[in-house]
């Protein structure tokens, strides 16, 4: 190889080595958890930080946008939600008094959502004892998400949630009728009810309330969470997680219920 190949060649990996450096120095950088207060929805407070995809109107894939219909159904979900928003973020958990309820909000086509829900589960599994997490469908980024997302909770009518969430979001594939049916057989689920599930009203009224949950914590796109009353937007590093964690086990998550 000549020297204006290796110089060329230099030049390139110097280039790539400096990008991956921008890319991952961030992260490993401690992020300090500086939080605000929130006048709405009284009682939480916000922690920004991170890379988010997204930044799309929360109730995509519902409908027609200025429709009346979906207007009604917008306004709706929201006052349902905001009648308790404890309830509607965690209802589906049933914490121990030494857990803290997390509420993630993701997009199955979103880059950042890979990585964090992946961190989260594996989290998840370290500390049972510390934290139990509820899972939003919030797809963001067009058709294939608003079906995935929607085959999603369908697959959890059948208790296979986790088993399709996992593959859905380590999948090269867009979500597409034949890939969910294929899917389904792969994981043993009815794929006659996941159809026919997944156009039903009780999903839809499922993916309206985080929608609504979205709007009402002002989300611009995924990944989101609420950390017991802590709002995060965007992809968070492990070490903060665990901070908010253990700062509302210090300080009692339960406050949160006056907010709603």
């Amino acid at each position: 190889m000549d020297s204006k190949k290796r110089s060329t060649l230099l030049t390139i990996g110097v280039i790539i080595a400096g990008y991956a450096a921008l890319r991952t120095v961030p992260s490993l950088l401690p992020e300090k958890l500086e939080l605000q207060a929130l006048d709405r929805p009284e009682g939480f407070r916000k922690f920004v930080a991170g890379e988010t995809s997204g930044g799309f109107d929360p109730f995509f894939g519902l409908g027609t946008a200025d429709s009346t219909e979906v207007a009604a159904q917008k306004a709706a979900a929201l006052e349902r939600v905001s009648e308790n928003i404890c309830s509607a973020l965690y209802g589906g958990l049933t914490p121990t008094p030494t857990q803290v309820p997390m509420a993630s909000f993701s997009d199955y086509y979103c880059p950042f959502c890979r990585v964090q829900t992946k961190r989260l589960a594996d989290m998840t599994s370290e500390m049972p004892d510390k934290i139990a997490v509820a899972w939003h469908e919030l797809p963001l980024l067009g058709d294939s998400s608003n079906l995935a997302a929607k085959a999603a909770l369908a697959a959890k009518r059948q208790d296979a949630y986790v088993a399709f969430h996992e593959r859905l979001m380590t999948t090269p594939f867009q979500a597409s009728p034949e890939y969910l049916a294929r899917l389904s057989d792969d994981i043993g689920v009815d794929s006659k009810k996941l159809i026919t599930d997944m156009g039903s009203a009780e999903i839809t009224r499922e993916l309206e309330d985080s929608a609504a949950l979205a709007r009402v914590f002002a989300f611009v796109g995924t990944p989101a969470l609420v950390i017991g009353r802590t709002v995060v937007q965007g992809q968070i590093s492990d070490r903060t997680v665990r901070e908010i964690i253990e700062l509302e086990r210090e300080e009692g998550w339960r406050d949160v219920g006056t907010a709603a």
